[in-house]
């Protein structure tokens, strides 16, 4: 008995009209790190205009008096006042709001970037040279334990009132903790490329700069964002001894007058700046280390 197989081909031609070819990708199509982003930001918006109608909530109803918890209306008008001049008077005490944040930010970026450089060096011996971790591990430790008000009276007593003590305590304060971060980032390299490196002729020298230092720098650069931020909350300490101009000293000065509101909007700027000083910060860690990101 013979049995016939009939292959059927598919057609090589277009397809019917009452069928439809399945969709080909967008090249437009959102790709998910980008939607995760954009969720990120609703997301923190969100939070933001929730955060703010609560204040105003709480200030409507008076749960506590306007001299303690001014309302956003109040900051918004301090800030007003603070920008520019109003009725013959100049800012805060004769500077603008920006005038007073950038002179904090120059403290800032001198001291703390002294402290950072220092940091640096100190880290690096510490993690390559055994006996100077031994020596000066407990010193960065004791340093990183102190509060800065703790040794700013000291500071005052050796520089005076000017900026020299200013510029010491955001310089002590940045150092320990990009020592700390250094020094256990250097000591952690992979000894299989120090040991490369070695094999090849490199001098001990290249070997840090080429092999060592490259692998710490993720871990340096978290080091350096948290020396920025201990040092930025340092700055109203630093600036409570003849601050002004100072966007910390004009926040203690505020204070002693019960201008919440000023005090508010100070508090403000000096976290929507941190904030824009971090950002920067991780976008040259995302630059100079991007493997970290893939990790």
């Amino acid at each position: 008995m013979t049995t016939s197989i009939s292959t059927e081909k598919q057609p090589s031609g277009p397809a019917p009209s009452g069928e439809h070819a399945p969709p080909s990708p967008s090249p437009r199509r959102r790709s998910p790190e980008r939607a995760a982003r954009l969720r990120r930001v609703g997301l923190r918006l969100l939070a933001l205009v929730v955060l703010l109608a609560l204040w105003q909530l709480v200030t409507a109803l008076r749960l506590w008096s306007p001299l303690l918890v001014p309302p956003p209306s109040a900051v918004w008008d301090a800030l007003v006042e603070t920008s520019g001049t109003h009725d013959g008077v100049r800012g805060y005490q004769g500077h603008t709001l920006i005038e007073h944040l950038g002179i904090s930010l120059r403290r800032i970026a001198i001291g703390a970037g002294a402290g950072v450089l220092a940091g640096l060096v100190a880290g690096v011996l510490m993690g390559t040279l055994p006996w100077v971790r031994v020596v000066f591990e407990p010193a960065v430790a004791f340093l990183r334990t102190l509060p800065p008000l703790a040794y700013f009276s000291l500071l005052i007593i050796w520089f005076g009132i000017d900026e020299a003590p200013k510029l010491w305590l955001l310089a002590i304060a940045a150092m320990p903790p990009v020592a700390v971060a250094t020094a256990s980032a250097v000591a952690s390299a992979p000894a299989s490329l120090v040991e490369a490196a070695r094999a090849i002729g490199a001098r001990r020298s290249q070997v840090v700069t080429s092999v060592v230092l490259p692998s710490a720098l993720p871990e340096i650069l978290v080091g350096v964002r948290l020396a920025f931020g201990i040092a930025y909350s340092s700055v109203v300490a630093a600036e409570t001894v003849n601050g002004l101009p100072g966007i910390g000293g004009m926040i203690r000065d505020a204070q002693r007058y019960n201008q919440s509101d000023v005090v508010v909007l100070g508090l403000f700027a000096i976290g929507v700046s941190g904030l824009l000083i971090d950002a920067l910060l991780r976008g040259a860690e995302n630059r100079l280390a991007p493997w970290r990101r893939l990790s």
